[in-house]
């Protein structure tokens, strides 16, 4: 009977932590609906969304009444369970990566009991969120093949040859990383980088990997399909690409996968090379403020550099205009990924030579 209990209590905690955290994600992602737009205009020296709401700040939930509202077109012509399954898949997808995010430190409660703000600390975190974001192109195949359309199958396979391209630049890369770490845990790879300075260099492995770093951003712009690799819709080309034939909140879910997706890539960035929830001066301030402050301050911090990298995507979206597909290609194979095989080499030298 206690076994019993302990494993309901155990089942509420991560149920609630999985709903804080799928919340979470697609209230970020709402909102960095209403972000781009206000940094596009920003850069573009006009106002943005400034009618729904205070500074605009109800134009996403405006938007959304609209998509719910619209009208929903399935095509007499296209494969109607795949037609429907194709958007469902890109946004479970897109929040499952969420799940071996360390969001903070573990704390302590009042009765002893340890609570984790993880919901699931597998010991090969990394190559779970491998094998989930290699099943995110099924949804784009799947939308561009079932609407029967050929500018939508086109650029799902535009799509599907992008990400295979950057996948093993993204692989190569976090192998040099990995050889330093030992580990594949998530929450290990945190603990690792602890504060910020361990006494003769750094602790973020940003500065351990700087190289494997940039070519792990790269790979994260055109896993992402964002500008400059957007390849993958060019609307200028492919008429909306693959999402072409669909309307209503269908629609709607691809496009909102496509934050979910941003907001969970900065999570992992920000965990692997910038600390994740540590800060210079952790230990510190741990001595001076309550369990509970501390674990807010660590979830803040790691917030903080998830929208870092959430305003630099948008930054360069605005800045840096669309690669042709064969210099995309060309980048992929021929300068990324002999890039990643170097660092990797380096890597091993280093550790071989150096620090043994």
């Amino acid at each position: 009977m206690l076994l019993l209990q302990v494993d309901i209590a155990f089942i509420i905690e991560k149920l609630i932590l999985i709903t804080v955290i799928l919340l979470g994600s697609l209230g970020i992602a709402m909102y960095a609906t209403w972000a781009e737009r206000k940094v596009a205009a920003v850069m573009q020296d006009r106002r943005g969304p400034n009618r729904a709401g205070p500074f605009g700040i109800l134009q996403p939930l405006a938007d959304g009444l609209k998509l719910f509202m619209k009208e929903e077109i399935i095509p007499e012509r296209s494969t109607r369970v795949l037609f429907i399954l194709g958007p469902c898949l890109a946004m479970l997808t897109a929040c499952m990566t969420s799940a071996v995010v360390p969001w903070g430190p573990d704390f302590t409660l009042s009765n002893g009991h340890i609570v984790s703000l993880q919901v699931a600390d597998i010991n090969i975190g990394i190559l779970f969120i491998f094998g989930v974001v290699s099943l995110g192109v099924y949804g784009i195949m799947l939308g561009g093949w079932a609407s029967n359309n050929k500018f939508s199958l086109l650029s799902s396979i535009r799509a599907a040859s992008q990400a295979i391209s950057y996948e093993l630049a993204m692989g190569i890369s976090l192998i040099a990383l990995l050889m330093m770490t030992g580990s594949l845990s998530l929450r290990e790879i945190v603990s690792q980088q602890h504060g910020f300075w361990d006494g003769h260099w750094f602790t973020w492995y940003f500065f351990k990997q700087p190289l494997g770093f940039l070519i792990f951003l790269v790979c994260a712009f055109a896993e992402l399909n964002r500008a400059p690799f957007d390849l993958a819709e060019a609307e200028s080309e492919l008429n909306m690409g693959y999402h072409l034939e669909y309307s209503s909140m269908k629609l709607g879910f691809y496009l909102f996968a496509e934050y979910v997706n941003m907001f969970v890539s900065s999570a992992i960035m920000a965990t692997l090379f910038f600390g994740g929830y540590n800060f210079p001066f952790m230990d510190a301030v741990a001595q001076h403020v309550p369990a509970w402050l501390f674990t807010l301050l660590c979830v803040g911090v790691l917030m903080t550099k998830i929208i870092g990298f959430i305003l630099f995507f948008m930054f360069v979206r605005w800045t840096l205009p669309r690669f042709r597909y064969d210099q995309l290609m060309r980048l992929g194979w021929k300068s990324l990924i002999p890039l990643a095989l170097v660092n990797m080499l380096i890597t091993g030298i280093v550790i071989l030579w150096v620090l043994k």
